[in-house]
């Protein structure tokens, strides 16, 4: 073998060697009591909710979402203003390695806009969530009927 192929041969290798070392952040980060809210028949937005655990050393950032169910997805939270509840967009969400970060209403959220289609409760929907890394994590996610939700959250609060 000519000297000239033994570099691109061992960087090659290295490529792939280092590739086993560095999993994809989308197998790092599991998505627990993934729901998405149904909304009446023409609601145009809905949101996703969920949490998401970061079993990895690394700290990981949820940079995106995409789903059919919407022509855009993106990610969100709610914050106060002037004694407003204000919600914005974010351009991430950052996973802290060996943690948990919930989604949840009036905070950080999966926000649908632009619904392509009725989310009827008792369906699922298909929700990629999309890392830094380039990655994604694929989910069926069901659709839940708001109000059953807030009795539950109504339920609880008052067990406590």
């Amino acid at each position: 073998m000519r000297k000239s192929a033994y570099p691109a041969m061992l960087l090659s290798a290295l490529l792939c060697f280092s590739g086993s070392l560095f999993a994809a952040a989308a197998d790092q980060v599991s998505a627990a009591d993934a729901y998405v809210r149904a909304v009446p028949p023409g609601q145009p937005n809905s949101a996703s909710f969920m949490t998401l655990t970061n079993a990895s050393a690394n700290d990981i950032v949820l940079k995106g979402a995409e789903s059919s169910a919407a022509k855009v997805v993106e990610l969100h939270t709610h914050t106060l203003s002037d004694g407003m509840m204000r919600m914005r967009q974010v351009e991430k969400i950052d996973l802290p390695a060996g943690q948990s970060v919930k989604l949840q209403p009036g905070g950080l959220h999966v926000m649908m806009i632009g619904l392509q289609r009725d989310l009827v409760p008792g369906e699922q929907i298909d929700l990629a969530l999309v890392f830094e890394d380039g990655s994604k994590l694929q989910l069926k996610v069901p659709v839940v009927k708001l109000q059953m939700k807030m009795q539950d959250a109504g339920m609880q609060h008052k067990m406590h």
